[in-house]
């Protein structure tokens, strides 16, 4: 009979990341909402998507955030 854990032990199972890169995402996710193109920087680097940010943060605040946001959780 081969072993099955339990439903109520899943949430117990640990995550494929390290315990540093979801505290990095964190801080990256915060630096998003405060300075987007900051958060989309230490992400991606000097590529497309910082530029689009920075244009999007200019046109608005908001919409710098929420692309900031998506490629953060994205990438």
């Amino acid at each position: 009979m081969p072993f099955t854990a339990s439903p109520k032990l899943a949430w117990k199972q640990p995550t494929n990341q390290p315990l540093s890169t979801l505290h990095s995402d964190i801080c990256k996710i915060l630096l998003a909402i405060i300075l987007p193109p900051v958060g989309v920087f230490l992400e991606v680097g000097c590529t497309g998507q910082l530029f689009l940010n920075i244009i999007l943060t200019i046109l608005g605040y908001i919409p710098g955030i929420i692309h900031a946001l998506y490629v953060i959780l994205e990438y």
